[in-house]
């Protein structure tokens, strides 16, 4: 076995997907998995299973599942935070104090936080760093990365093929990370760009909601074909006004991401789109749906973003006005397809 102990936060699907990845290699990891809920955290203990968020997928039983903030943490090697980004500052603040200094942490949270603007991994530094005084999120205490990619958590429950990319400014750890993840079904690429990964994983999901919508309206391929493309070109020129690496966004971090949140039926951004297409409201949405949608909230602080760094995004500003102005989606499309013609511009 591994000596490396690894830590995951959150029994989503993201969290069960790789805590069982890792314990489940021909090499396996010390592995223990938190939740915040401790009847819910024995559930799996008794269960190995959990039949809301992946029906079938068994647990390991060298998967330690905890619900103790302290002994979760003790003796851990690298955390994997699997936290929703509007979750992250809550769970954070609470486990904050017995994360011990240097940890690594990789998190693998899609979206942009409200009020703040931040990004997980600056959510993440910020609350770090309240303990030890005032600093820049954008000055880590200890190294940071993002796993993102085209990452169906049913498919690789299923352990079908898959590719994701390390993203840290820390090469050690994005090279740790690959070599800690890459299996013979799941490939695992490195990137410097923390940063434009981040983005394009957040920025994704409100161009998806927008896929969904045209799903529910039965515009048709071509329709969401120049969607993806276009919505592409807006969050490759707000990440690059950001600071952001345009490559990054033709990647998988980025296009290869957008596609699959796009195109598959299970993607929980796509899905709330195509509801609001069919004429559902979305507070109704979203009190009937038991998973996080992150291209909600997310919407909103893209706006934000695209104000503060002066970017023209007009598909965020239509699936905005759809979420939050009561506009209807056949008049969002309509308002799109009236822009005035002009060359494509890509980034």
């Amino acid at each position: 076995m591994d000596n490396t102990r690894i830590t995951v936060i959150g029994t989503g699907q993201m969290g069960l997907v790789l805590s069982t990845m890792l314990a489940s290699k021909p090499n396996p990891l010390h592995v223990k998995l938190w939740g915040r809920d401790p009847a819910a955290v024995d559930n799996l203990i008794q269960t190995r299973e959990s039949t809301r968020h992946l029906p079938g997928m068994q647990i390991p039983e060298n998967v330690e599942l905890i619900s103790d903030d302290a002994e979760a943490l003790r003796d851990c090697d690298i955390v994997i935070s699997c936290v929703p980004t509007q979750y992250l500052r809550p769970v954070w603040q609470r486990l904050g104090k017995h994360l011990p200094p240097g940890i690594p942490i990789a998190g693998v949270s899609k979206g942009i936080e409200q009020q703040t603007l931040l990004r997980p991994s600056q959510v993440i530094t910020e609350v770090l760093l309240s303990e030890e005084g005032p600093d820049s999120p954008d000055s880590p205490a200890r190294p940071l990365a993002t796993l993102t990619g085209p990452t169906i958590a049913k498919e690789l429950a299923r352990c079908l093929p898959a590719t994701i990319v390390a993203a840290s400014e820390d090469t050690s750890l994005s090279s740790r990370l690959q070599e800690l993840l890459t299996t013979s079904w799941f490939r695992v690429y490195t990137i410097t760009d923390l940063r434009g990964a981040e983005l394009a994983g957040a920025t994704k999901n409100v161009i998806a909601i927008a896929a969904g919508v045209i799903d529910g309206l039965q515009a048709g391929f071509n329709a969401k074909s120049a969607l993806l493309s276009r919505g592409l070109a807006e969050i490759t020129r707000l990440g690059m006004a950001m600071g952001a690496r345009q490559e990054t966004f033709f990647g998988i971090a980025g296009v290869g991401d957008l596609a699959t949140t796009c195109f598959c039926p299970e993607g929980r951004n796509r899905s709330c789109g195509e509801a609001l297409g069919k004429g559902q409201s979305l507070a109704e949405y979203l009190e009937e749906t038991n998973s996080v949608v992150e291209g909600v909230p997310t919407t909103m602080s893209v706006m934000e973003l695209a104000r503060k760094y002066r970017v023209e995004m007009p598909i965020t500003e239509a699936v905005h006005a759809v979420l939050y102005e009561g506009l209807d989606p056949i008049d969002g499309i309509a308002r799109l397809m009236t822009r005035d013609p002009k060359p494509e511009h890509i980034g």
